[in-house]
């Protein structure tokens, strides 16, 4: 098991040994079943990378469903004690490395950050009270834009990613600095996200993502992917205004949807995070190219080996 998840966490040994074994039937039973087997994967890989996002989504709908309103404790400083006590025990079990703790970390402060200021532009609000708070901000505000970064990189290791035709490095940052820097001056000046989304659709739009859900690596443009990454954040943003934990200003009145129009900034912020993932990996040789595709003998070449 050289390759295996069970070097990381030995607890799932067992669940290895037996995922194996389906493969193993999934091959013998042809391509179709393969294939299936390839999607299951593909999809208990994502839920996998998402863990840490989707736990603190599910707290967020618990809480607002079930948490007695005249607790002692806040409900958002409960929220905030329970993300530290899944980060811990993430740590301690092995199942979230000390790089994606810093990747966690890196996110908590600048989301934090970012966080103060558009509450007080009045972009959106945190209705209830807590203790933990900076200005208007509960500090457990800071894990929700934390989840986006473990996501990114706990699919990076993964999906074992690799690239072709990817921007430099340079090219990367300077475009991550420039959006985050945006999120704060378009309050003041003139909105360059237009120009942002074309230097993005410039820089990334060669660039293809190569990633691997079993055997071999697929790819799809990298922008592609960065676009369904925002839809499904945009989704969960929607369950956690459901859940009342934050609040736009067309929402005081009674819960609606969050305007489809919010997708590009979830866009621009999915390149922030990109850029910053990038950032802690791109030291490290992380930027590889995808490996050579095995060469599929002709069917001359086929029929002679089974014929000798």
């Amino acid at each position: 098991m050289t390759d295996s998840a069970a070097l990381a966490w030995p607890p799932i040994a067992r669940f290895v040994v037996a995922e194996r074994r389906l493969a193993a039937r999934a091959v013998r039973a042809g391509p179709f079943a393969s294939g299936c087997y390839e999607f299951l994967r593909f999809g208990v890989k994502q839920g996998w990378a998402c863990l840490f996002g989707g736990v603190l989504l599910a707290l967020l709908v618990a809480t607002h469903l079930l948490y007695p309103r005249d607790a002692w404790l806040p409900r958002y400083d409960f929220l905030l004690l329970a993300c530290i006590a899944i980060q811990g025990g993430l740590l301690l079990t092995r199942m979230e490395t000390l790089e994606e703790a810093k990747v966690i970390l890196v996110f908590h402060l600048v989301g934090t950050a970012m966080e103060v200021f558009k509450t007080a532009m009045g972009s959106w609000t945190y209705p209830e009270f807590s203790h933990a708070r900076i200005g208007g901000v509960p500090l457990f505000t800071g894990f929700m834009y934390a989840a986006v970064g473990s996501y990114i990189a706990r699919a990076w290791r993964l999906f074992d990613f690799r690239f072709t035709h990817h921007p430099p490095a340079w090219a990367v940052l300077a475009l991550g600095a420039a959006i985050y820097v945006n999120f704060f001056t378009h309050h003041y000046t003139w909105d360059a996200r237009w120009l942002l989304f074309a230097a993005a659709g410039v820089m990334f739009g060669r660039c293809r993502i190569h990633f691997r859900p079993w055997r071999r690596h697929r790819w799809m443009p990298l922008l592609v992917g960065f676009g369904l990454v925002a839809l499904f954040i945009w989704f969960a943003e929607n369950l956690g205004t459901f859940a009342g934990a934050w609040l736009y200003p067309h929402q005081r009145g009674g819960w609606s949807m969050v305007p489809p129009a919010k997708f590009g900034a979830w866009f621009l912020l999915m390149l922030l995070s990109y850029a910053l993932v990038f950032a802690l990996h791109a030291g490290k040789g992380a930027v590889r190219a995808p490996p050579p595709r095995a060469k599929t003998p002709s069917r001359q070449a086929a029929r002679s080996v089974t014929l000798g």
